[in-house]
């Protein structure tokens, strides 16, 4: 059998081509237009501690964040941010609600850009004219975050609870508001813990205007619910080019956030493959112990991140064509395992020298491969049925 590689491609399919949004700024970040996906989070720290949320915005980074969004609801909480935008390795947006004297202390503190939710910031429409120019004057981009828990009573009077329509008209209206003031540099988000909602409300906004769009499942849930939850709605947008920027919502550490959000967008080639673990479900065909097999060598490449395909397969049914389509794997059965590189056999182990040989097979490919062709990142795991 001639060696077989079936990397990662260079030139990546995809589903749909990209809305034509127009372009922002977040800081060393573009936002829309041809710029990449990128991938947020936000802070769980208290913001006035500002060495703890260093710290996290350093584990964010270090994950692979683009941009790091930080709570903004008191004095102590403003006074924290000059330090932190400064320090922090990646674009800080401010998140402010209820208080707009706060969008200029966050302007003034030098961050990136600041989210603000009208539908619960005092007499906002009033205070736009005044925003748009701290924004401006300081080359500030803005977040319009419609929220279904805090939208406009206005609008909630006029269709009863939060609906698609309601979501899009609040966010086109305050769009509208500083349009009327020449101010653009500004994305927008309709979040709603319904994902049918949600998609519905990006739908209309996509169709109304070019807006670079930031894409959530608000309160989406504990970590599994809310990955697919998110991995849904963020599939379903992305997959027909709307999206500019996401940020997974999850009750856990925000580190997984951002591992779900880079794992989506690798899954719809947006984001370049990286390190991809491909092994066998549950199956009554399977001679070995799959899931700790997967497990162990998961953890033993942990912090690799290389355009490479390694599967982990336990049968002889589909066990060596998959192996063998992957740059590494192994194919399981009868207390031994057949490693393949590039399609080859190269050595017979036993089982329980599968993991130890894999991971060295790993690293001495990766070794091999161009400079050009590593990078910083997370290993993402993907498990597909044989």
């Amino acid at each position: 059998m001639p060696a077989v590689n079936l990397g990662m491609p260079s030139v990546p399919d995809v589903l749909a081509p990209r809305r034509k949004s127009r372009q922002i700024r977040v800081g060393s970040v573009l936002v829309g237009g041809d710029a990449p996906v990128s991938v947020q989070s936000m802070t769980t720290t208290p913001t006035p501690d500002i060495n703890a949320t260093l710290q996290q915005i350093a584990e964010l980074t270090a994950a692979g964040c683009d941009i790091v969004r930080v709570a903004v609801p008191s004095r102590d909480d403003a006074e924290a941010l000059p330090i932190i935008a400064k320090k922090s390795q990646i674009p800080v947006i401010a998140d402010i609600h209820f208080q707009p004297n706060y969008v200029f202390a966050a302007i003034d503190a030098g961050c990136a850009a600041v989210r603000v939710n009208p539908g619960n910031i005092r007499k906002f429409d009033d205070r736009v004219g005044e925003i748009a120019k701290a924004a401006k004057d300081a080359g500030v981009s803005l977040r319009i975050g419609v929220n279904a828990g805090s939208l406009d009573p206005r609008l909630l009077q006029k269709y009863g609870k939060a609906t698609p329509e309601a979501l899009a008209e609040s966010a086109q209206w305050e769009a509208s508001l500083f349009e009327e003031h020449d101010f653009h540099d500004f994305k927008i988000s309709v979040k709603h813990n319904d994902p049918i909602v949600m998609v519905k409300a990006y739908r209309l906004l996509a169709e109304r205007g070019d807006w670079p769009l930031h894409l959530g499942v608000t309160e989406a849930g504990p970590a599994f619910q809310g990955t697919i939850k998110s991995a849904t709605a963020f599939g379903i947008l992305l997959a027909e080019g709307i999206g500019d920027t996401i940020r997974v919502s999850l009750s856990a550490p925000p580190v997984e956030e951002v591992k779900v959000g880079l794992q989506i967008l690798q899954s719809l080639n947006l984001r370049e493959r990286k390190l991809e673990i491909v092994s066998c479900p549950s199956c009554g065909r399977a001679q070995v112990d799959v899931y700790s097999l997967a497990e162990e060598v998961t953890t033993g490449l942990e912090g690799m991140s290389v355009p490479l395909r390694v599967a982990v397969m336990g049968c002889v049914v589909n066990g060596p064509g998959e192996a063998r389509e992957a740059d590494l794997g192994v194919a399981s059965g009868n207390g031994k395992g057949q490693i393949f590189v590039k399609g080859e056999v190269i050595a017979t182990v036993p089982e329980s020298d599968i993991v130890a040989t894999l991971i060295r097979e790993a690293n001495r490919l990766a070794a091999e491969l161009p400079a050009d062709d590593t990078s910083t990142g997370t290993p993402t795991v993907s498990v597909g049925a044989p």
